[in-house]
């Protein structure tokens, strides 16, 4: 998540702390919960499939043991008891072992399109759960649907998230978004309940060597709701920024400090990559840093995945060096155009980009593509925030005791609480730092009447915002997908009676919804007629025993006389 963001308008809510209010995060309740055991055995990290196509799926293990002293056997049916095996091969190794474990992979390949697949791994005596898979379909498509997730902090709490998806059987496609895991040591963000959890970080200081990524890889997998909905789908995963370090670009990342002894960035890059590569069940491509693509399903959609933090995207950008002092008049014209002039001069140049001129070539034809083809639906996978967001007015919109918190906070907190009065976005570590990228694509996909529906990650909100144009025309939606665990910037301030997110729809219209508290998923059902988003909530993340219930849900349908879909809430 941005370091903005963090830095800022978290310090700045997490300032009234200060005067006696309870941060949530810190609660220390007795847990209703029993410990749960370690996972142990050979297949301690279950089984996983991902990128799947038309004929082909990759399936995944890990092995712990002390001597790979046996091939490790795979097996494929058509039915969950195995009577009609279609294939029985040997899985290779995926990555380095560490500690006693290593990851196998095998591409499944020759199966039929739409159909549901069991598998399972031996290795000597020992045979692995058995995992559900299924490939893309590829006409006549009536119904499909995504899960998508971000955010899983393993200290923070519970993945409860992942429990009530693993739990529903309905799911094609679960679409992980990034931040699959995080970096820090112990001590480090969203850890106040590591211990009272049982939920300590492996190893225990920062993860920045091929070994450490593949420990901290290792805990996450053996986690038992995660297992489970692994599973009980094929996988897309795509990543943001915490599987490498915080704020990550092509160059370095906010994170990582070769003076601090972490070395050189292209070194941690690698690390990271081998080890994301070797425990998820993805298909490398020739160039690791180049995961993107685009999944057909069928003739009902398009599924674009993005890759926006180690390719190609140019350096962080801050509001550092404001160029104004800031008790100026926020109303004065002439501070109003120095403000927008230092923007635009920031942020606002051509040559700044997320995607990189390949890949942006590469999704426009794409788009194009599945518009020439017919294809109702065009989704992307996507892992900041792709529509503008302002600021809300931090110094005139909180309640009086808020606003105060800030200012008897002072430093960075109440500098950009008063930065907020001049319209600046929320941060620039989303699209919003890069809005030349951002128009190009509108306005390129405008041009296709290629109308699409974002899913994106990072904010640990919930969002639903109206894509348009800098000239106000529409090309979609966006449905932003709240954290798994991870906290919101909210929480850091227990204050119920504050609607955050009507501050944030007040300052931007084309901004819908934004649900600031929710933990859990994104449930996107297409039918050739309408695409339906279902916002699910989890009641807790601090305990195994949880509901699942409904943030909101959003419908999208084609506009009468017009290419671009219109979204309406339906509860």
């Amino acid at each position: 998540m941005s370091q903005q963001f963090k830095l800022t308008r978290r310090a700045a809510l997490a300032g009234a702390a200060g005067l006696g209010l309870a941060a949530t995060a810190c609660s220390r309740e007795e847990p209703s919960f029993a410990p749960r055991p370690p996972a142990d055995g050979a297949f301690k990290h279950g089984v996983a499939s991902g990128d799947p196509d038309q004929s082909s799926i990759m399936l995944w293990t890990a092995i712990t043991t002390e001597a790979l002293d046996a091939p490790v056997r795979v097996e494929l049916a058509e039915d969950d008891a195995f009577s009609s095996i279609l294939l029985e091969a040997e899985a290779a190794p995926a990555a380095a072992t560490v500690n006693g474990m290593t990851p196998f992979k095998l591409l499944a390949d020759g199966l039929q399109p739409g159909r549901d697949y069991w598998y399972r791994f031996h290795f000597g005596d020992a045979t692995s759960e058995t995992g559900r898979t299924r490939t893309l379909p590829e006409a006549g498509v009536d119904r499909f649907t995504i899960a998508a997730f971000s955010c899983s902090n393993y200290p923070a709490g519970f993945f409860n998230a992942y429990r009530a998806a693993a739990d529903r059987g309905d799911i094609d496609l679960v679409v992980h978004l990034g931040d699959y895991l995080y970096e820090y040591g112990r001590g480090g963000y969203a850890m106040e309940d590591d211990e009272r959890l049982g939920r300590v970080v492996e190893p225990a200081h920062e993860i920045v060597t091929y070994e450490d990524y593949v420990t901290r890889y290792a805990q996450y997998g053996a986690d038992p709701d995660l297992k489970a909905l692994k599973a009980a789908a094929p996988w897309l995963t795509i990543w943001d920024d915490h599987e490498t370090a915080n704020n990550a670009h092509l160059t370095g990342a906010e994170n990582h400090d070769p003076e601090e002894g972490e070395g050189a960035w292209s070194d941690r890059v690698d690390a990271a990559l081998r080890a994301y590569y070797g425990w998820l069940p993805v298909r490398e491509p020739q160039d690791r840093r180049a995961r993107y693509g685009a999944l057909e399903i069928g003739d009902l959609a398009t599924l674009i995945f993005l890759e926006s933090r180690l390719l190609a995207r140019s350096d962080e950008m801050t509001l550092d060096d404001f160029p104004v002092p800031l008790d100026s008049d926020p109303e004065d014209p002439l501070v109003q155009e120095t403000v927008r002039n230092w923007l635009q001069a920031r942020v606002g140049g051509e040559d700044r980009t997320l995607l990189g001129a390949e890949q942006f070539d590469f999704v426009i034809r794409t788009l194009e593509q599945s518009v020439a083809a017919g294809k109702p639906w065009r989704i992307f996978a996507n892992q900041v925030l792709m529509g503008s967001a302002t600021a809300p007015d931090y110094t005139k919109e909180p309640p009086l005791w808020l606003r105060w918190g800030m200012r008897l906070a002072g430093g960075q907190i109440w500098d950009f609480a008063r930065q907020t009065q001049f319209g600046v976005p929320m941060t620039l570590d989303t699209w919003d730092g890069f809005p030349a990228e951002r128009e190009r694509l509108f306005s390129a996909a405008r041009e296709a009447n290629a109308d699409f529906i974002v899913l994106t990650g990072d904010s640990h909100n919930f969002w639903t915002v109206d894509l348009k144009t800098d000239g106000g025309e529409r090309v979609g939606v966006e449905f932003g997908v709240t954290s798994v665990t991870s906290p919101s910037d909210y929480e850091f301030v227990n204050a119920p009676s504050v609607d955050f997110g009507q501050m944030t729809l007040k300052a931007n219209p084309h901004i819908l919804h934004h649900s600031v508290y929710a933990k859990g998923f994104v449930l996107l059902t297409l039918t050739p007629e309408e695409a339906v988003a279902d916002f699910v909530s989890v009641s807790t993340i601090k305990d195994t025993a949880f509901e699942a219930g409904l943030d909101s849900r959003w419908r999208v349908t084609p506009a009468l006389g017009g290419p671009v879909a219109e979204v309406e809430r339906l509860g």
